[in-house]
């Protein structure tokens, strides 16, 4: 039997992790370290640094593999996202049977937490049918948490209502209903600027956690294209950008 922990590392900080997860990083035989390419060479980087600042176990192994990319010949955004996730599953139990050895315990470090708008646990469920494996997870810093740290910010006004949603959602949708709050993840195309500003302040912060946290704030009317060209600007200078951002009802402060 396999154990594979799944361990939460915060949103890019390395002074987020935990005292639990140094201990599950040094548990393990093997550390799986997925790389996206160049432009986002910085994301495994940070997985690097991680293990070289806090890995004291010599005898752990540390494999990297390169992580597929969507088929966009695929149409159905679900379907699309399952064949991906089944392809990286395929990567997993490719790279974990060449490296583990005579190992049983194998890591993944998952940004955030595992719980939160991630799919590594799903992922981990499709290397299950395929390996004999029990999943453990460590909790993480998550990108909300940052958020609301970055802004010095609560994430619910008092009694009330928070929605966690994608900017898909949003567009589609969108503000929640029976919500003073909402908090968006996944949005690579500033979807609040498709609703109604009136009455609606955001708290948006880039990077939020790492050494270059960007964060702005105030009135949608009035921030919006600050935002739109401070995210721009910073996409171009990095190659990549991860974003997450809070919305709320003027009528509920």
């Amino acid at each position: 039997m396999i154990a594979l922990d799944l361990i939460g590392i915060g949103t890019g900080n390395p002074r987020h992790l935990t005292l639990q997860a140094i201990d599950a990083i040094n548990a393990a035989d093997l550390i799986l370290i997925p790389t996206k390419g160049a432009e986002k060479d910085d994301l495994a980087g940070l997985r690097r640094q991680i293990c070289a600042d806090v890995l004291t176990n010599p005898a752990t192994n540390v494999a990297e593999f390169a992580l597929p990319v969507r088929n966009p010949a695929i149409a159905d955004y679900r379907a699309r996202v399952d064949a991906w996730h089944d392809a990286i599953a395929a990567l997993w139990v490719e790279t974990i049977r060449a490296n583990l050895g005579n190992g049983t315990r194998v890591a993944f470090l998952v940004w955030g937490d595992p719980s939160l708008y991630d799919s590594t646990l799903r992922i981990a469920d499709r290397v299950a049918a395929l390996l004999p494996l029990k999943v453990c997870v460590t909790p993480g810093i998550t990108s909300i948490q940052a958020l609301t740290a970055a802004h010095a910010i609560p994430l619910n006004e008092i009694n009330g209502p928070v929605v966690v949603t994608t900017g898909r959602q949003i567009r589609d949708n969108g503000f929640p209903d029976g919500a003073d709050t909402a908090v968006v993840m996944l949005d690579g195309e500033l979807s609040f600027r498709a609703l109604d500003p009136e009455g609606l302040h955001i708290w948006w912060t880039g990077y939020a956690g790492m050494a270059n946290e960007i964060s702005i704030s105030g009135a949608v009317a009035e921030v919006t294209q600050t935002i739109a060209d401070t995210r721009a600007k910073a996409r171009d200078a990095h190659g990549w950008i991860m974003d997450i951002y809070l919305l709320r009802r003027s009528a509920s402060r």
